[in-house]
């Protein structure tokens, strides 16, 4: 039997006045699609390029977060369920940052065993650190490490953006599911250009 739908009442926040940007996994490991964990994303690479020319102009907070793995006893649930994430081995090319986002020194890199950028990590420290009140959060996979960072930014209680274009997932289906859970309870789903008139207008 059907269940009626009935869709929450919510309201669109945005972004508030110091915005930071957070490139979830653009790994190659995600990025090339030769990986078993990677998919052909060349337009999620280029919003993300797009969006990193705003951010890095108007000198707002950018950061990268990568999956990656120093010892056995590290995640071993997570990586039982889904093996091909032993490849992301400390030192192993598939956890550098894609070269295309051109990251920098100065762009924090986030290492981490689980989905979220938040989980035992201290990047909700160093966005405090900064007056970061809102994140754009980008990057892959929208149904795994892009959906647990976006839950978590609201439950640290930011405001908190993902950018349709920027995220990409190794399902289609699933990449649509997943944004639609995301605009109705946890984040504002927009477009690429309408973050890049918001920020230009700070």
């Amino acid at each position: 039997m059907a269940i009626p739908t009935k869709d929450l009442g919510k309201n669109n926040l945005g972004l508030a006045t110091k915005p930071a940007l957070i490139v979830v996994d653009m790994i190659n490991g995600f990025t090339d699609p030769k990986c078993p964990l990677g998919s052909d994303c060349e337009v999620v690479v280029a919003a993300n390029c797009e969006l990193l020319d705003v951010f890095r102009a108007k000198g707002l907070p950018v950061f990268f977060t990568t999956v990656v793995y120093h010892n056995d006893q590290q995640a071993t649930v997570f990586r039982a369920k889904v093996p091909a994430l032993n490849l992301l081995q400390s030192g192993s090319h598939w956890v550098a940052v894609d070269p295309k986002m051109l990251r920098t020194d100065n762009e924090p890199l986030i290492e981490k065993q689980w989905a979220s950028a938040f989980h035992k990590t201290d990047l909700d420290s160093q966005l405090r650190a900064l007056g970061v009140d809102s994140l754009v959060i980008t990057g892959l996979t929208t149904s795994g490490c892009v959906r647990a960072s976006a839950v978590d930014g609201l439950q640290n209680n930011y405001q908190v953006v993902v950018a349709r274009e920027a995220v990409g997932d190794r399902n289609p289906v699933a990449h649509e599911a997943n944004l639609f859970d995301l605009g109705a309870k946890y984040a504002d789903v927009q477009t690429v250009k309408e973050i890049t008139a918001f920020l230009l207008a700070l």
